[in-house]
């Protein structure tokens, strides 16, 4: 394909790409298929409209010797495993404690404890099913109404496309390091895309507050929470599972330049994909050994129960951001995203004017493409695009969960995470669906802001 061929007034390239997203939209919103099985029609659906059948097979196996997609694998069951065992339940009563006296206090449970466990599974609607059964009825039963607690567990889920160790972000990491190879280790894009999230934790907790207020939510009651001292004593090990998770990241990323000169380049990278691979595995082993007592009759045969019987969820979201990554392949050797930079560039867009379609068009596209799937398609276009315009392609790139995943999961009509927030809390519809769209007015704004450069971000 070369960059001078148009259909019409569009560049071949920018056709393509709406051919994809409306042939997976059929699929997707009408016939009702799967998101996993619409990814894999979409790959051979590519591969058909382009003519580029000498492609099927080197890329389709490509995804399969990046270290990438075993990481996203582990931390898969990793999210499962620590389900079963109840691992999670330790760190929701520490929070529950420590933050339930204030008013609102069962939003800020939904906060932290939702946006953690969003971030293992990388999946917000199977997290609100996880979470909200404990967070929505611990919110409604201090005033909060049916449909605020449905939005408050809805927009906390969300949140864990934007931090690591979601899927979402080793996918984007791939796409990125696709178009600027070397230029930043994983371990130096989780700090990026944590100097984002940051902003829309601060975001997510200021719009809690000023609801908490405006609806007249009170405490947690003090014989409705545990105590500080006995949730911290009996969960003391479960809170050091965080750390295990990223201490060993943050420190690579920070001291990378001195692991290089010690180890050599070649030696640095090997490191760090080896942490990748193996943090999930240590957490699993740790998240094992402390569960000993609280599990009756925890054997390796009753792990290796526990992990089979999460096939059904990990393999079909492994499966969709694997032929993902390999569309995202595809769609790089065919120089699309070089025809929609083009594009984007003839229409004289300024810094300030992207940094506002971006996030409304991405909230469009929400409605009815998952997050994965607008990564796969787009991703590498928009950071062309933006860092043509003068901007830094690590902002844009660390920002595409918030403008793809996060966003999809709380925009109707698609909104997987709201439908399932809205059923655990029993609220009215209409009234959920208008409170939904606050949040994501306010997600936008703080999007928008980022993107003009109004908002600083750590380690960018």
């Amino acid at each position: 394909m070369s960059g001078g061929e148009f259909l019409g007034p569009i560049p071949m390239g920018v056709a393509y790409i709406l051919f994809l997203l409306v042939f997976m939209a059929v699929l997707f919103l009408w016939i009702k298929r799967p998101i996993y099985e619409v990814m894999v029609l979409s790959y051979i659906f590519v591969i058909v409209i382009t003519s580029r059948y000498d492609l099927f097979w080197e890329y389709l196996l490509k995804p399969s010797t990046s270290g990438l997609f075993y990481a996203i694998v582990g931390f898969l069951a990793l999210a499962h495993l620590f389900g079963q065992l109840k691992v999670v339940d330790k760190i929701i009563n520490f929070v529950l404690a420590t933050v339930g006296r204030f008013r609102g206090g069962g939003g800020y449970v939904s906060l932290l404890a939702s946006t953690f466990m969003a971030s293992l599974s990388g999946t917000g609607p199977g997290n609100v099913a996880a979470t909200g059964v404990f967070t929505i009825p611990a919110m409604k039963r201090t005033g909060f109404p049916p449909h605020l607690a449905a939005t408050v567990e809805m927009s906390c889920s969300s949140l864990g496309n934007l931090v690591p160790p979601s899927g979402t972000i080793l996918l984007c990491y791939g796409v990125y390091s696709a178009i600027y190879p070397d230029a930043i280790s994983l371990a130096g894009f989780w700090l990026a895309c944590w100097g984002v999230a940051i902003w829309f934790i601060i975001q997510r907790w200021i719009t809690l507050i000023g609801f908490c207020k405006y609806y007249n939510v009170e405490p947690i009651p003090a014989d409705q929470r545990p105590g500080v001292g006995q949730s911290l004593s009996a969960g003391w090990q479960a809170l050091l599972i965080p750390l295990i998770i990223f201490i060993p990241i943050f420190v690579v990323a920070q001291y990378d330049q001195l692991i290089n000169v010690r180890l050599g380049e070649d030696g640095g990278k090997a490191l760090i994909k080896s942490l990748l691979l193996f943090t999930p595995g240590v957490a699993a082993v740790y998240g094992i050994l402390i569960s000993r007592r609280a599990v009756s009759n925890l054997n390796i045969k009753k792990v290796f129960e526990i992990v089979r019987g999460g096939a059904a969820t990990i393999v079909p979201v492994a499966a969709t951001i694997y032929v993902a990554y390999a569309i995202a392949l595809v769609f790089r050797q065919l120089g699309m995203e070089e025809s929609v930079q083009t594009w984007f560039m003839s229409m004289g867009l300024s810094m300030i004017t992207l940094a506002i379609i971006l996030p409304l068009f991405t909230a469009f596209l929400g409605m009815v493409l998952p997050g994965s799937s607008q990564v796969a398609i787009l991703g590498g276009a928009l950071i062309s695009v933006y860092a043509a315009l003068g901007g830094n392609p690590l902002l844009i790139a660390a920002m595409l969960p918030a403008l793809t995943g996060a966003l999809e999961g709380m925009t109707p009509p698609l909104a997987l995470c709201l439908y399932a927030a809205t059923g655990i809390a029993d609220s009215d519809f209409k009234k959920t669906m208008l409170l939904a769209y606050v949040w994501v007015a306010l997600h936008i704004l703080f999007a928008i802001l980022l993107l003009a450069g109004v908002l600083p971000v750590p380690w960018i």
